[in-house]
């Protein structure tokens, strides 16, 4: 009976292609927003978090089984996603698995790569019994249908596909870089090259043929523990072994938000109403777990332009060219421009905020100044800044 019962639970759980999300990135580049909470989970464009692209991605694509890797600072990330039920992956034949890093004889164990952390994960995902691998990363924010991915895969009889997207050529140095021939076959990988030979950029996203992904991992771990990372380690190997590897270009927005520089770069594209993402296609949606908040309560001292302002915002100040996210009070006289302003964040009375990211609950003290024209400012998640403390 126990393995009648297993067979099925097996079956019910067969996909052709599981999506693994690798959200366990520590995020330093992100400095004070990311000191209690994992990159992934950094609210993003006012009702999201950054991994709600990348989860949405998946559903829109049809994948409907999804693990997510996390180990940095899990706790928020893991309460966000939850059972998966704001994605619509909490059904029968669906679902979101959130893992941890594993516990051995020797105690906790990190992930020590990309790679590594999908080795730790094999029994996971044997028990998926899916025919692909899609890697994901959780901090990128963009819309990707990764079917038809998976048909450029499957028409290239390919072992590796890897995504990939036009930069710059005087920025190509910053990413791992993929030389490809006419066929876009990739007949070389270069990791973040001095001189880029050309500018089609990795963007993180994989899909392997499962199998040999397999054979490859457990032949180095059985070995010499060598494949510890995808862009490093698994990528030229498979490139130096002659194995089918081909690049898929992407075309359309994409945007890696891993520094404070880009975050606050992407959220100012996220406001103008004609961005590339497109949030008002329907045909795409991206969901997320939203609490419930009243209409936005606006004075008659109040002006606003040029901004997106979330349900529940109380406003009473000026605000230009700003991003306020649901529970966001900006008080008498206070003026805010080309600023992004967090839940529960409060701005007191005739504060100026210029370039300024706010974290979630923080405090802005009446009459304090923060100007961020050089570098742009931040204000960590219920950080206090020129507010009277008592000591009595």
């Amino acid at each position: 009976m126990r393995g009648g019962k297993m067979a099925v639970a097996i079956k019910r759980m067969k996909t052709e292609m599981l999506a693994m999300i690798l959200a366990g990135g520590k995020g330093s580049r992100l400095g004070k927003l990311t000191q209690t909470i994992a990159k992934p989970a950094v609210p993003f464009g006012g009702r999201y978090r950054i991994i709600d692209f990348t989860l949405s991605n998946c559903v829109n694509s049809g994948i409907r089984n999804v693990g997510v890797v996390t180990q940095y600072q899990p706790l928020a990330l893991n309460d966000h996603i939850g059972n998966g039920s704001s994605w619509g992956l909490d059904g029968i034949h669906s679902g979101v698995t959130i893992l941890q890093p594993y516990s051995s004889n020797e105690g906790s164990k990190w992930f020590e790569g990309t790679a590594h952390a999908i080795y730790q994960n094999m029994d996971y995902i044997d028990q998926m019994d899916s025919e692909y691998l899609l890697i994901l990363s959780g901090d990128h924010i963009y819309k990707m249908d990764y079917e038809k991915m998976l048909d450029a895969h499957k028409k290239n009889h390919a072992a590796l596909t890897v995504a990939v997207i036009e930069v710059p050529l005087d920025e190509a140095s910053r990413f791992g870089i993929m030389n490809t021939d006419e066929h876009d076959r990739i007949v070389e990988f270069e990791e973040k090259p001095a001189n880029p030979k050309n500018n089609l950029a990795s963007m993180g996203i994989y899909i392997f043929t499962l199998s040999r992904l397999r054979e490859v991992l457990l032949n180095s771990y059985n070995k010499d523990d060598q494949m510890l990372d995808f862009g490093q380690h698994v990528i030229p190997a498979y490139i130096d072994s002659g194995e089918n590897v081909f690049a898929y270009r992407f075309q359309g927005y994409w945007k890696d938000v891993g520094t404070i520089e880009s975050l606050w770069q992407a959220s100012m594209e996220f406001i103008e109403l004609d961005n590339e993402l497109d949030m008002r296609d329907s045909s795409w949606r991206i969901y997320s777990k939203n609490p419930i908040s009243p209409p936005n309560f606006l004075t008659h001292q109040a002006s606003v332009t040029d901004s997106l302002v979330v349900d529940g915002c109380y406003v009473a100040g000026n605000v230009d060219h700003s991003l306020l996210s649901n529970d966001v009070k900006i008080k008498e006289g206070a003026k805010i421009s080309d600023s992004v302003i967090m839940a529960g964040a409060t701005i007191g009375k005739n504060a100026i905020l210029h370039r300024v990211i706010v974290g979630e609950n923080a405090i802005i003290g009446d009459n304090a100044e923060i100007d961020g024209t050089d570098e742009i400012a931040v204000v960590g998640y219920g950080e206090g800044i020129g507010v009277l403390i008592d000591e009595s």
